[in-house]
């Protein structure tokens, strides 16, 4: 369960144009919505299914929600290739190589964020201790679109990671 330690954590601040400008506990980012740097790993197996997994109802952003990818935000001064491994295996219990798909931003009332996107291929087991995930699926990617309508899912997820699951 989520507790005080992660509202102290401390993230880096950016500008417009995606400098680091400065850091902020990771409650004062959430307050004021500050521009912030995260990180999203598709997890795909060997059959082309993506795993799908619904997020905890106590995260401080878009509790209960499906997401198509793990993510998090990248601490002040951490790499984020770093940052992606670290979600992993805090997230999921495993490690696995990371593969560079791409990066944008995505801003909307609840979230401001420069993202780099990465996929990783596993079968898991997958070790859910950290509670963020409270339910998993493995969804073929020819109908991930399919599965996805009428669920609500991450916007951000939709947005930066969703376009690049169709690339090679």
């Amino acid at each position: 369960m989520a507790d005080g330690a992660v509202d102290e954590e401390l993230v880096d601040e950016l500008d417009a144009m995606g400098m680091v400008v400065g850091e902020v506990t990771r409650a004062e980012m959430r307050r004021g919505n500050l521009l912030h740097r995260s990180v999203f790993i598709v997890v795909r197996n060997d059959v082309d299914e993506l795993l799908i997994h619904r997020r905890a109802a106590w995260k401080d952003l878009w509790p209960d929600v499906w997401d198509i990818a793990v993510s998090g935000v990248v601490a002040a001064g951490e790499a984020w290739e770093l940052a992606a491994a670290r979600e992993l295996i805090e997230e999921l219990g495993v490690s696995a190589e990371l593969a560079y798909l791409g990066e944008g931003s995505y801003e909307d009332d609840d979230v401001r964020e420069v993202a780099r996107i990465y996929q990783a291929r596993c079968e898991g087991p997958f070790d859910f201790s950290d509670n963020e995930i409270v339910e998993a699926v493995w969804v073929p990617i020819g109908n991930l679109r399919e599965w996805l309508d009428g669920r609500q899912v991450c916007p951000d997820s939709m947005s930066l990671v969703l376009p690049r699951l169709d690339a090679p």
